[in-house]
């Protein structure tokens, strides 16, 4: 089995869901008391929260691939980055480390074409709706994706980081959220990306009628192929 390293705290009510499915994932393959071979970095989500908000992405990339590195020399062989939106710094750390870097963008993408969807909604933060670091790699896969228009782009930011980031599970705010999700099937889309780890704690693919991608864990359940390879 190999080593996984978690980049994860961001924040860690998702972080921790990680943890979780890979552990399950690696006892249901091998049975008995199994588990997964894991080092994890879990940050004070306050100290990245504050270098999105201002913007600074290269402090936020050279402080995760600095600590990537530290995983890689506890024998990490394969680094998770435990977040979507912190993927905007994923050029930083796939170039500092020398192992495995896998791509949550990457791995829903290979999910959503292996699916047969064409046309795939996607909803997480604010930094990943509207730039190009995550939708470019689904659009580089063939598909078309399309993100909410306003006031549903605000309303779906700010449930992430003013209730579910903090563990607060309000049942209007997921209603909010369905009603954003119909209003995206309408322009065409065929399924729905859950494009912040923590969209997963608030909507189940239960809730929608359309195919249903939680990121998190088409990544965690990615990681323990590869562990297991």
């Amino acid at each position: 089995m190999k080593r996984i390293g978690l980049l994860g705290g961001m924040s860690w009510e998702s972080s921790i869901e990680y943890e979780r499915m890979i552990n399950e994932g690696v006892r249901a393959r091998l049975g008995g008391v199994h588990s997964a071979d894991l080092v994890i970095r879990s940050y004070d989500f306050a100290e990245i929260e504050a270098l999105q908000a201002a913007g600074d992405w290269d402090e936020a990339g050279r402080r995760l691939a600095q600590d990537a590195v530290h995983l890689e020399n506890a024998g990490a062989e394969i680094i998770v980055l435990c977040t979507n939106t912190m993927h905007v710094v994923a050029s930083h750390i796939e170039a500092a480390i020398s192992g495995e870097f896998l791509h949550l963008a990457d791995t829903t993408a290979d999910a959503v074409v292996a699916a047969g969807v064409a046309t795939v909604a996607l909803l997480g933060t604010r930094y990943t709706m509207e730039q190009d670091f995550y939708r470019g790699r689904l659009e580089a896969k063939g598909l078309e994706v399309v993100v909410p228009d306003e006031p549903d782009r605000t309303m779906v930011h700010d449930v992430i980081y003013d209730e579910l980031v903090q563990g607060v599970i309000v049942a209007e705010s997921k209603a909010q959220y369905l009603r954003a999700i119909d209003r995206l099937v309408a322009r065409g889309a065929t399924g729905v990306i859950a494009g912040c780890t923590e969209i997963e704690l608030l909507v189940q693919a239960g809730d929608v009628e359309v195919a249903y991608f939680p990121t998190t864990r088409l990544h965690a359940e990615a990681a323990v192929d590869r562990a297991l390879a």
